[in-house]
């Protein structure tokens, strides 16, 4: 069996190395306490200063000297570790970590790296630090350090890359590897953002878990970091996959229809070939996941909402945390098991059994309801020809909404040109959102029945009317209503109206908008492009 996943494994292990043999050379060693580093934890925080400083004088290319490591180290030691060194104590301390932690005494350092594909361990060099002669002030020969690439790889992979970017970074280099042709690489940094994304969903579904378990264990802080790490995923990323999956795929048409006429690849091409497929096929797996990121953000953001609200209503109720009132309890003093019947008694608890009164079948029945006075009276009538008429009245009155909303569709069409996108639409006044979206049925009807049209000519309408006689109806019909305002307005001269989603993915929101029954809410839908093309009359 292939194991794919393991055949850049010796290259990970080499980022593992340089941690491991960074902590080899300090653990152990004696000399620390000297100076007052008795905790592994203090001699890796102080290690990493001195890198981060290496790297500041490495990027201006400036020479290091191990005076200006002492001075560092001096200053760190005595103002911010409190561990008062004398001067001599702090240069003693910068050549042991130069030479003892970073340079092992000047012995090359090596780990071993098992590679899966030759099926055997290969040594790979670990260097930190390297050294060249300096000139100080023109005259003064000295020893100047700087980082290697391993120790910028080190430095780097702590901090200097945040997790907002890493994406980006990864879709560039992508980029890069397919413009080049480079596809074995496009083909790591595929996989990689597919990993990205699908760690950022398993993210999402943790902090699920954690607010179903507790609300209010999740942080206002936690919420907004993963919010925004969201929107940084979804903002654009599925329109790039979807033009580098085009892309990809106009390339393997290419390769396929040159082994049609040729008959036969190289091997070269051969595999150019399978890694172009097995992009495309990561690339397709991607977007499904940023699909799935963008229904689980907004699963998350109502999960939220809706416990807090739970838990505002619940707040004369005492909740227990098993974890932290039961389990943590048992594991500080296990002798405590002895009387853990009194906290689970309530949950065995039965509950008590039904017993039919014998009694109660000779008693005298009773109404439950008190009866109203003979006096109050109600009188019903039953006219049908009035309920027809107010039937009709509320009809008519509905109509006109979805009227007022579709000309209002119309006329911000006709200001943008003709052309109009929905989320062009979100910025409205209060009164300019009464009357596109009087309520989110209506406006729901009437986009799902534009989306369903696709296209509708109205000169086509206007002679399917002449040759149908059809009495008057006050349920709503997309292509009478669009006809009736196409002939009030016929200076406008619509001819044709077009409507599409948009393929960019991006969801629109309006907000604030109420149902039938006057609750506000979010409407969330797809981005609509309306096309009005007009002829001359």
């Amino acid at each position: 069996m292939e194991y794919d996943f393991l055949k850049q494994f010796s290259k990970r292990m080499k980022s593992v190395g340089m941690y491991s043999t960074l902590i080899k050379n300090s653990w152990q060693k004696t000399t620390w306490k000297q100076y007052g580093f008795e905790s592994m934890d203090e001699q890796v925080n102080i290690i990493y200063s001195v890198l981060l400083f290496i790297m500041e004088y490495s990027l201006r290319e400036q020479p290091c000297t191990i005076d200006d490591i002492s001075v560092f180290v001096d200053d760190i030691c005595n103002r911010y570790l409190k561990k008062g060194l004398s001067y001599e104590k702090s240069g003693e301390l910068a050549e042991f970590i130069i030479n003892v932690v970073l340079c092992d005494e000047g012995r090359a350092m090596y780990f071993d790296c098992f590679d899966f594909d030759e099926r055997e361990y290969k040594k790979k060099n670990i260097s930190y630090l390297s050294n060249e002669v300096a000139y100080i002030d023109g005259e003064i020969k000295r020893t100047s350090y700087k980082l290697t690439d391993n120790g910028y790889n080190l430095v780097l992979s702590t901090l200097e890359v945040e997790n907002n970017l890493k994406l980006t970074i990864h879709e560039m280099i992508f980029k890069m590897h397919l413009e080049r042709a480079t596809y074995d690489q496009a083909l790591d940094e595929v996989k990689n953002i597919f990993n990205m994304l699908r760690i950022q969903l398993q993210k999402i579904q943790e902090a699920m878990d954690r607010i179903r378990r507790n609300a209010l264990n999740y942080s206002v802080e936690d919420y907004e970091q993963i919010l925004n790490e969201n929107m940084l995923t979804i903002s654009d990323t599925k329109h790039k996959f979807m033009e580098y999956r085009r892309i990809v795929r106009n390339r393997v048409k290419e390769l396929e229809d040159e082994n049609i006429n040729i008959k036969a690849l190289n091997d070269e091409d051969l595999e150019k070939l399978q890694n172009l497929q097995e992009i495309e096929r990561y690339l397709s797996r991607s977007i499904d996941e940023h699909q799935k990121i963008l229904n689980k953000h907004f699963d998350l953001k109502d999960l939220y909402s809706n416990e807090l609200e739970q838990m505002s209503k619940m707040t004369l109720i005492k909740r227990f945390s098993l974890r932290n009132d039961l389990y943590d309890k048992i594991i500080e003093h296990p002798g405590n098991l002895i009387n853990v019947n009194m906290f689970l008694n309530p949950l065995f608890r039965n509950n008590p059994k039904k017993i039919y009164n014998l009694n109660k079948c000779i008693q005298y029945q009773k109404p439950l309801r008190e009866k109203n006075d003979e006096n109050e009276e109600e009188q019903l009538d039953f006219d049908i020809m009035d309920y027809e008429e107010q039937k009709e009245k509320r009809l008519k009155k509905k109509l006109k909404k979805y009227k007022s909303s579709m000309e209002y569709l119309v006329d911000k069409a006709e200001e943008n040109g003709g052309n109009l996108e929905l989320a062009a639409m979100c910025d409205m006044t209060e009164k300019q959102k009464k009357t596109f979206i009087p309520n989110a049925e209506i406006f729901k009807e009437i986009m799902v029945e534009f989306i369903k049209a696709g296209s509708i000519d109205i000169d086509d309408l206007r002679k399917e009317r002449k040759n149908i006689v059809a009495d008057e109806s006050y349920s709503f019909q997309l292509n009478e209503m669009l006809l009736k305002i196409a002939d009030e307005r016929k200076a406008d001269g619509i001819k044709k109206v077009t409507i599409r989603k948009c393929e960019d993915g991006q969801v629109v929101c309006f907000k604030d908008i109420y149902n039938e029954f006057g609750d506000r809410r979010n409407i969330y839908c797809s981005n609509v492009v309306f096309k009005f093309e007009k002829g001359m009359e």
